[in-house]
């Protein structure tokens, strides 16, 4: 038979008998340990010990082989082989291991036996002899390794020696010892040590340890610290023993430590050296803190001490200006709050939390110092969480290489060493054990056992006060003060009485009486204080010298009691716990009065927490007036030994680990941290379970020497959770493949992550066969019957005595029928206790209102864990009942009852709120009562009432369905805010979430469902928020009801519900099939018959779609629409259609239309490469960025233009030859149609399309090429443009060169930020799986997300074999391209072979990473966006991570458009290289459908020009191509918007396609279009003869492509005498700057900025688009360095600022306002030259600083400085640089390369000098004489022409490219002229003048004024571009 415990046996019976104890010391556990029925084997054991002794040694010494013949006769034999009776002779002790060993070797022994037979016939005597002999030796050798097995373990385990530690000091390895026996146990305890034994009870007490061995520490001094360590210690003087020892290890270095000293040693100054020391690793050289690099995580076991530690760190950092905040269950931080706080204190479970949700990695990410107090719990309940944060952590810091400092502090424990290794210590560096010695005050403790007699519970409880008592007034004679703690409230006062009566009876009353401190005049201030407490008992209680403190006492209570007993004034004081925790009072004695404490969460009373005693005897002693303290506890007999072996650090620390391994595993997988069960082991090795398990595997349920076949126990481990990773899968929480052994996790397991939801209640509600099963449909009280079911309350105790108050509680409390089992069952008293907690009953007894806490806290979060649960699985009514009974728990109120009652009694009293329930009146009714209806109706306060019922938070909704296909729907939602945003309730800042729930009714579905956040700053405007998503449809679900439910998040206020009906809509019609793609043979390029076009292919033919459609493009003239996947080789398409032009129709130009920048310069190379360098053909880039003159134009066969660009130039169609000219418009990615940006493109065909209907000029329409992707509706947008079916090629997405296999994966989570990061992982996967050696390129939102995903690939790569695997070339050669680079991000991503590649980088830097990533030298590319479009790089692998993009405009994140992700999917695949690729898209999961659906089954394009119709229809009506209303109606039937209202009329808001609601719609939109433009003062109708005609103004808003809005706000916001600075915020706050992002945070960016701001923006809104861009121009003009974000916001708004600003000028001319005209033109100096107006003038030469221009001269211009060194003069650049250098280096700090760059750009600065005017034809007058000009005569009123004469001088004058180093693009220098009458601030004329190169003319056409006599005008030149060189001349003129 096998004995379960064996191994044990044989373990300490060997170290028993070799151990030094003596043989009567170990014959009691001799007996104990192998019974009495052996006592006859102990004798002779003991008798032959010593010969015992002496051959086991003997056999360690000849090693294992010697054991062989001891073991089976000399020492006790495994069998009873002789038949006498012997030591173990009724059982056979064997490990696993043995029995293995065993089993083998008898089945060798047959099988060896089987061989002998059949082979030794043939052999001689000898031969088998040898056979024989050669087995036994095997068979000898086998015997031997088991033996070892058996043996090995205890001799190792006796002769080993213990490791000496250099900060270990350990008296107990030393000091000798008392054995004292417990309940059949023996406990080696310090000398001295004593047991005495009474009838009631046994007391051992344990003297304090001597303090003479501790050697002498020289202590620290806090005046020798630096400056940052005497700010911490303020207030101290030096450190003490055990600080002074740590110090230089804490203090001035990073090492890990783990601090184990009695309480009260200082453990908290020791964690205040390590935060200083981060402290000091975070500062900069001049001293300041870089306070947003760093958080410090402070570990606190308790919320009390969590409380405390906030106060006290907080007091001592914020001299250092940091901030600490407490983090646990009962706060709540905003995240703006956790940003500016440094230090966090938090309880285990909270930083378990935080740190499982993947939003908070930001956070974690930034955590250099981790402080975890009371470390020693790791073998408590709570140890888990601790072993979780320390894995997690520990892993971190190797996958992110980021050092995390871990400082782990305890109390003295025995395996010391076990827990160091576990956190990462270096025992000889950072492990420092102080033991009993070090403790201030020398601490006697007293164990008193009582025992329980078979009396009843009262009598024993006697028993125990009695102790108390004798204990406590013992010492109250001796003149001390005792703390004597209990553990209830009501306790403390019920023990003080008692003690009062004891004492009255035994005449000991005046005793407790302190007889020395009631004479003094504090102690009568103290019992005067008393008698006026409210608190009758504290009065009665301190005249007998007693006191009480509890919680439940008010504070002002608690505090006197404290001072009275501080003061002396009273001798006992009977507290609770708390006391212990919360506050520092310590006393001569303490005693804690049994040791049986309620907890809740087991619904029993379970022992008081070794944590708890330890930190109850710390107030043992007071350190400044006493050298001891006493430490007494009375426990019951059977517990003693508990608190015995605890204190006196006997038994080890083991794991608790594996209690919650289901949990901890599941939320690993649903942070992402592990993915496989390889990575499971890996995260298992770092926890404290492993390292115990190793030591003593047996703890754990392994065999003794698994250690020896599987030392790491890798393979032990990997069953283990290959077992666990099973029943998560069983139980749906994650997915596990046990194939791959690949984990991925659920819903179910992220949510049960998030919300700390136990894997056993997860087990509950998969399991049907429960009184309330989780199902679809759920009633409340169903609801709340399954919350109370769940396992977290499954400890709570169903008591007998309780049962009458349930029952009072039930009816009283209960609204609902208690479901789930009835009050004698956990589920009915957890039920009953929740609905009473929600009635707010009242709670009769102490247990009760424990447990009814512990409810409430739990049940709220189950409740919301059960709501998300039930909103993944799409059950409508499940969801709304969990999201009510959420609330409800949370805000204590019934759904039926007034939401007013969450407003008591802040802005309510409960008394209206009841009158008004009592009259059951819904929230709708009341609002539309007025005050007074409502003061007559209810006798309340109607103003107050109207105002508070309006704080809670409600939205109005609007909602409406969209049809874009037959089986896709869009649905438009408004959610208008109708709350008023009150502080105090809501906060100062901050959003409201609500639920925006869309459900089908009849099928109880939730069709989609998103949480959207409404901030103070949209309720405050009542700012809409629109909200866009799309649903899939089935045919049978158009007649299901609908509705919209909108819940507010937090509130129980009624939910606003909409319903929806498909029942009208019109669905449009499925478009035209697809083309198919025809088997021809692929024809060669040689059919293009001439040798340059074929020379400019690399390949010899063409593919399958070119050919298909080569006939149309390159033999005829027709026009083709052609729609095929990204990667088709669409550009080759467009190249035939011009080869055809250039063949049949020469001198005709092509304009080939790009809809990004990007992809308009990636063209122009490439067609400048193909058709200029080798044919001659001149290519022209027409972009923002590129304006050429008319003659370049007009010589320039191809033109490559954006559509903004394209419209402009077109606009002035009749006037510009070149746009007639034009035979060929490619118009490309057509499908862009229907984005924003599309109504461009619109216009633009539109415009063709009426000029080519109205124009005689033409012989032939233009051609029309239209590419795109492949199309839904290609027939639509085909017949718009006017192509014939012939010429309609529209290819399914499937067909491509390269074919792709799409990956589509869903992410949780309701946060971008997170989302990503959640992604990370995976997509570092993906490469390794599906491209781990060809091209990838991962596309993202932002340039942030570039770095961060960029920076995760690197902390993955770094635990790799090797980290440079992408890398393709060698080091050396990449660091010489890398030298270049100034972005600090992309030199540390590309040694990894990691490229980066965004708008913020260099245009240089973005050329080295496009060649490092095209040559192959690096594999990944992490791009954005913009990327897909803009350049042609394909890869084998590309990985859309994430389809949502951040949103300025709107201020949230909005999908890509699925153009844009076919277009990052159609860079997948290499024609050249590859013959599959891959695309794996990355997607929120409730999109994932979606995207499945939808990127194979393309969206149609629809209309975009709606938004945009008056601006278009402006620029026509200003090009006089619309003349009428009628022409307006012309032109909309030719776009495209008309064509496609017939087709889906409802998604443009038409109910209907009838010829009257068409015409009504359509008169409609014309008649607000044009009352827009009138308006905007852009048109003039003459309603009489029906005309329309531009004006002005709307020619400015045409010219300048300014939309009307912007010329209505410069209208109505300038006027006359403007400043720069209100220029300037008129500049900022047109309405063009709308679209400018601000993103995420940056209204705190912008705030920051301000601050340092020229111009102060008080007042505004940092949030806003206009802000940002003022402080943008304030930043350009002030040259301040900027990040990469905004330099390229910066960039946008520069770009368009010309136009803008030439727009107002002109404002400013028709008006007449000289001074503001003049402003404006300063204006643009200043945003070309990027200075201030009024900076030194020379400062706008490059290189110049202030203190260099002021070296030159205080008062210095450009033009002085150029007439002091004779530019004028001077004949060339070189004469200027020779003369004046010298001087400049003399007069500056500049460089001599420098010195020559500002006089070259001074002697090319322009000289412009008027020579001569004259009026008219009127006679010359010269400006460059001398003396009095003689006044010209003009005729008043009359039209006249000012003619200018002038020229340019110096070594520039015959150049014109400005010097503008930070202006973004190329500029000519030109000049800006005004004439006007400077008194009367008016302006006559003013006119742009080109550059003047050499001698130039000028004309001013003006009127004159109507005011007779001589007036001087007043003739001002500004350069457009420079600052300082302006001219003014007074022209005199007299007026007849």
């Amino acid at each position: 038979m096998m004995i379960p415990d064996s191994e044990m046996i044989l373990k300490t019976l060997f170290e028993l008998i070799v151990g030094e104890r003596s043989d009567d010391d170990i014959q009691g556990e001799l007996i104990d340990l192998l019974g009495f029925e052996l006592f006859e084997t102990v004798g002779k054991i003991l008798e032959n010990r010593a010969s015992l002794r002496e051959q086991l040694y003997e056999a360690k010494r000849q090693n294992v082989a010697t054991i062989s013949s001891l073991a089976p006769h000399k020492l006790v034999p495994l069998r009873n082989q002789s038949g006498n009776g012997g030591y173990c002779q009724q059982v056979v002790v064997q490990t696993r291991g043995e029995a293995e060993m065993r089993k083998e070797m008898r089945r060798e022994q047959k099988k060896m036996a089987r061989e002998m037979n059949r082979i030794t016939h043939a052999f001689g005597e000898e031969q088998k002899l040898e056979i024989e002999l050669a087995q036994r030796e095997i068979f000898r050798k086998k015997q031997l390794e088991l033996e070892a097995l058996k043996w090995e373990p205890s001799l190792r385990a006796a002769i080993q020696q213990k490791e000496v530690y250099p900060f270990v000091f350990d008296g107990a390895v030393h000091a000798a010892e008392t054995v004292v026996a417990i309940n059949g146990l023996k406990y080696a305890l310090p000398e001295g040590s004593e047991r005495i034994d009474k009838r009631a009870y046994e007391i051992v007490k344990v003297p304090p340890v001597k303090r003479d061995s501790v050697q002498d520490v020289k202590h620290v001094f806090i005046k020798d610290l630096d400056e940052i360590g005497q700010l911490g210690f303020k207030g101290f003087e030096k450190l003490n023993t055990i600080q002074s020892i740590v110090f230089e290890q804490a203090y001035r270095t990073r090492e890990n430590l783990l601090i184990c000293a009695p309480t009260g040693a200082g453990k908290t100054n020791i964690a205040m050296l390590t935060i200083l020391n981060t402290i000091h690793e975070h500062r900069t050289q001049d001293g300041t803190i870089m306070k947003d690099d760093f958080k410090i995580i402070y570990i606190a076991p308790m919320k009390a001490l969590a409380t405390e530690m906030t106060e006290s760190f907080g007091k001592r950092l914020a001299p250092l200006g940091l901030k600490v905040r407490e983090l646990t269950g009962d706060t709540t931080l905003s995240k703006r709050e956790i940003d500016e706080t440094q230090m966090l204190i938090l309880t285990p479970e909270k930083w378990d939390v935080v740190t499982r949700k993947t939003g908070d990695n930001a956070l974690a990410s930034l955590v250099r110092l981790l402080i975890i107090d009371e470390v020693h719990l790791l073998h408590d309940d709570r140890g888990p969480v601790i072993e979780t944060i320390v894995a997690r952590t520990l892993r971190q810091v190797e996958m992110s290489q980021t050092g995390i400092r871990i400082v782990g502090l305890s109390a003295t424990l025995p395996n010391y060493v076990d827990v160091a290794r576990f956190i990462r210590v270096n025992p000889y560096k950072g492990l420092f054990f102080f033991d009993g010695r070090f403790r201030p005050v020398p601490l006697t403790q007293k164990f008193i056992g009582v025992r329980q007699p078979t009396g009843n519970f009262r009598e024993n409880m006697m028993i125990m006060d009695d102790v108390c008592y004798d204990e406590t007034i013992d010492y109250v004679k001796r003149g001390h003060q005792v703390l004597v703690f209990v553990h209830a409230r009501n306790a403390t006062s019920n023990l003080a009485e008692y003690f009062r009566m004891k004492a009255a009876k035994a005449g000991d009353s005046t005793i407790f009486v302190p007889a020395a401190a009631t004479s003094t005049a504090s102690y009568q201030t103290s019992k005067k204080n008393v008698m006026q407490s409210r608190n009758g008992q504290l009065n009665t209680f301190f005249q007998s010298g007693f006191g009480i403190h509890h919680a439940g006492l008010q504070r002002a209570d608690r505090i006197l009691m404290e001072k009275v007993f501080a003061a002396g004034h009273i001798s006992v004081l009977f507290c609770t716990a708390t006391l212990a925790w919360g506050v520092n009072l310590p006393a001569h004695a303490v005693v804690i009065r049994g040791t049986e404490v309620f907890d809740a969460e087991k619904g029993a009373f379970s022992d008081l927490g070794v944590l708890d005693v330890q930190q109850i005897f710390g107030r043992a002693g007071r350190p400044q007036f006493e050298n001891e303290g006493h430490g007494i506890i009375i426990t019951w007999l059977k517990s003693m030994d508990k608190y015995l072996g605890m204190l006196v650090r006997q038994a080890p620390i083991e794991s608790q680990f594996f209690k919650k391994i289901h949990d901890n595993l599941n939320a690993e997988i649903a942070l992402g941290t592990v993915s496989n069960i390889d990575e499971a082991v890996e995260w298992l090795s770092y926890s404290y379970f492993t390292i115990r398990a190793k030591i003593n595997p047996m703890a754990y349920g392994m065999p003794h020497g698994i250690t020896k076949t599987d030392p790491e126990l890798r393979n032990r481990l990997t069953k283990m959770l290959t077992e666990v990773a099973e029943q998560l899968d069983k139980n749906h929480m994650i997915r596990y493949d046990s194939l791959n052994q690949f984990l991925s996790s659920t819903d179910l397991g992220r949510i049960a992550s998030n919300f700390y939801i136990k894997y056993e209640t997860i087990e509950m509600l998969n399991d049907k066969n429960l009184p309330v099963t989780f199902a679809d449909f759920l009633p409340d009280d169903r609801a709340i019957g399954l919350i109370a079911q769940a396992t977290e309350f499954s400890q709570l105790k169903i008591r007998e005595e309780e049962i009458p108050d349930l029952e009072t509680l039930t009816a009283f409390g209960c609204v609902l029928p208690i479901r789930g089992g009835g009050l004698a069952s956990v589920p009915g008293k957890v039920n009953c206790l929740i609905q009473s907690f929600i009635s707010r009953s009242h709670v009769p007894s102490f247990s009760l209102m424990s447990e009814t806490l512990y409810v409430q806290q739990n049940g709220s979060r189950i409740a919301r864990a059960f709501f998300e649960i039930s909103l993944k699985k799409g059950w409508a009514h499940a969801t709304s009942s969990l999201l009510t009974i959420s609330k409800a728990i949370e805000k204590r109120m019934w759904p039926n009852q007034s939401p007013l009652r969450q407003l008591v009694p802040d802005f309510i009293q409960i008394g209206e709120v009841e009158k008004i329930e009592l009259r059951r009146m819904k929230e709708g009714q009341i609002y539309d009562l007025t005050a007074k209806e409502l003061n007559n109706m209810f006798r309340v306060n109607g103003e107050r009432t109207l105002d508070a019922l309006r704080m809670l938070p409600r939205v109005y909704v609007e909602a409406s369905f969209k049809p874009i296909t037959a089986t896709i729907v869009q649905v438009e939602a408004v959610l208008t805010p109708i709350f008023n945003w009150n502080t105090r309730l809501l906060g100062k800042a901050g959003a409201q979430a609500f639920w925006v729930i869309l459900e089908n009714i009849d099928e109880n579905l939730i069709v989609h469902q998103e949480r959207v956040a409404i901030n103070k700053k949209k309720v405050d405007q009542s700012e809409p928020q629109r909200i866009i998503f799309t649903i899939p449809i089935r045919q049978n679900q158009l007649s299901k009801v609908f509705q919209l439910r909108v819940a507010s998040d937090f509130y129980l206020v009624e939910d606003s519900v909409i319903a929806l009906s498909l029942h009208n809509c019109v669905l449009p019609e499925a478009g035209k099939a697809h083309t198919d793609l025809l088997p021809l043979d692929p024809l060669p390029i040689k059919v293009l018959n001439n040798r340059e076009y074929e020379s400019i292919y690399s390949f010899k033919c063409f593919n399958p779609i070119q050919t298909q459609a080569f006939h149309a493009l390159f033999h005829t003239d027709e026009s083709v629409l052609l729609g095929a996947p990204t990667g088709s080789g669409k550009t080759c398409i467009a190249e035939l259609a011009i080869f055809r032009l250039l063949n049949a129709h020469p001198g005709k130009k092509c304009v080939y239309i790009a809809p990004l920048k990007a992809l308009v310069r990636e063209r122009v190379a490439d067609w400048q490469e193909k058709f200029e360098k080798r044919m001659g053909y001149k290519v022209l880039e027409l972009s923002g960025d590129v304006t050429p003159d008319v003659a370049t134009l007009n010589a320039s066969p191809i033109l490559i233009a954006t559509p903004e660009k394209w419209d402009g130039v077109t606009r002035s169609w009749a006037t510009r030859e070149y746009v007639r000219n034009v035979g060929l418009v490619i118009i490309d990615e057509i499908h862009l149609l229907g984005v924003e940006r599309g109504n461009v493109l619109e216009a633009i065909v539109t415009r063709l399309k009426l000029v080519t209907r109205r124009s005689c000029l033409r012989s032939s329409p233009a051609r029309l090429i239209g590419l795109s992707t492949a199309l839904a509706n290609a027939g639509d947008v085909g017949a718009w443009l006017g192509i014939k079916d012939a010429y309609l090629f529209n290819f399914r997405p499937a067909v491509r060169p390269v074919p792709v296999n799409v990956h589509i994966s869903g992410f949780p989570g309701q946060h971008y930020c997170p989302r990503m990061a959640l992604m990370n992982k995976p997509a570092f996967k993906a490469i390794l799986t599906y491209s781990p050696h060809k091209p990838v390129i991962v596309f993202v939102a932002s340039r942030r997300q570039t770095r961060l995903t960029a920076m995760a690939f690197i902390s993955h790569l770094v635990s790799q074999d090797d980290p440079r695997q992408w890398l393709k070339c060698s080091p050396t050669e990449l660091e010489e391209h890398v030298r270049s680079i100034r972005d600090e991000n992309l030199k540390l991503t590309l040694p990894f072979g990691i490229g980066m590649h965004h708008a913020g980088l260099m245009p240089a830097e973005r050329a080295l990473v496009e060649h490092l990533f095209v040559e192959r030298k690096i594999q990944v590319l992490i791009a954005t966006a913009t990327l897909a479009w803009g350049i042609n790089m394909p890869a084998h692998l590309v990985i859309v991570k994430g389809t949502e993009y951040f949103d300025g405009k709107t201020g949230k994140y909005v999908d890509f458009p699925v153009t844009d992700v076919l277009q990052m999917m159609g860079r997948a695949g290499r024609p050249q290289f590859d013959d599959s690729a891959v695309a794996v898209i990355y997607v929120q999961d409730a999109k994932k459908n979606f995207y499945k659906r939808f990127l194979y089954e393309p969206f149609p394009v629809e209309s975009s020009m709606l938004p945009q119709l008056a601006n278009h229809v402006n620029a026509e009506i200003n090009a006089g191509t619309i003349t009428s209303r009628q022409q307006v109606m012309e032109y909309l039937a030719g776009t495209y918007l008309y064509r496609r209202l017939f087709v889906n009329p409802n998604f443009y808001g038409l109910d209907d396609v009838s010829e009257e609601s068409v015409t009504a719609f359509l008169t409609s939109l014309i008649d607000h279009s044009l009352e827009e433009l009138v308006q905007s003062n852009c048109i003039e109708i003459n309603e009489g003869e029906g005309t329309v005609q531009s004006t002005p103004f709307g020619r400015l808003a045409s010219v300048y492509y300014l939309e009307h809005q912007s010329i209505r706000f410069l209208t109505t916001t300038m006027r006359a005498e403007m400043t720069v600075e209100q220029a300037l915020n008129t500049l900022t706050d047109i309405p063009q700057y709308d679209e400018i992002p601000v993103r995420h945070n940056e209204d705190e960016i912008n705030a920051k900025m301000a601050r340092s701001c020229r111009m102060r923006l008080t007042g505004r809104d940092m949030g806003c688009a206009h802000t940002k861009t003022n402080i943008l121009f304030q930043t350009h003009f002030s040259r301040t360095p900027l990040q990469t974000d905004y330099r390229t916001d910066q960039r946008s708004v520069i770009e368009s600022v010309v136009r803008i600003l030439q727009a107002m000028r002109e404002v400013a001319s028709l008006n007449g306002w000289m001074s503001t005209a003049l402003t404006m033109g300063i204006l643009q100096q200043m945003c070309h030259s990027a200075r201030w107006w009024d900076d030194h003038p020379l400062l706008s030469l490059p290189h110049l600083r202030e203190e260099d221009a002021r070296a030159i001269d205080v008062r210095a211009t450009v033009p002085t400085l150029q007439e002091e060194l004779g530019v004028v003069r001077a004949v060339g650049t070189n004469e200027v640089v020779k003369r004046g250098k010298a001087k400049m280096m003399e007069r500056t700090t500049l460089s001599d390369k420098e010195a020559e760059e500002v006089l070259t750009a001074l002697a090319r600065w322009p000289i412009l000098r008027v020579i001569s005017y004259s009026m008219d034809d009127g006679p010359t007058m010269r400006l460059d004489e001398r003396g009095e000009r003689t006044a010209i005569e003009v005729e008043k009123g009359r039209v006249c022409t000012l003619r200018l004469k002038m020229e340019t001088r110096g070594p520039g004058k015959y150049q014109s490219e400005a010097i503008l180093p930070h202006w973004p693009k190329d500029k000519s220098a030109s000049w800006l002229i005004s004439l006007g009458v400077k008194e009367e601030d008016l302006l006559l004329s003013s006119t742009p003048l080109a550059p003047v190169m050499g001698n130039g003319r000028a004309n001013l056409r003006f009127r004159a004024p109507e005011k007779s006599g001589r007036i001087d005008l007043t003739l001002v030149i500004q350069s457009d571009c420079y600052l300082g060189i302006d001219q003014e001349y007074t022209i005199p003129v007299l007026v007849r």
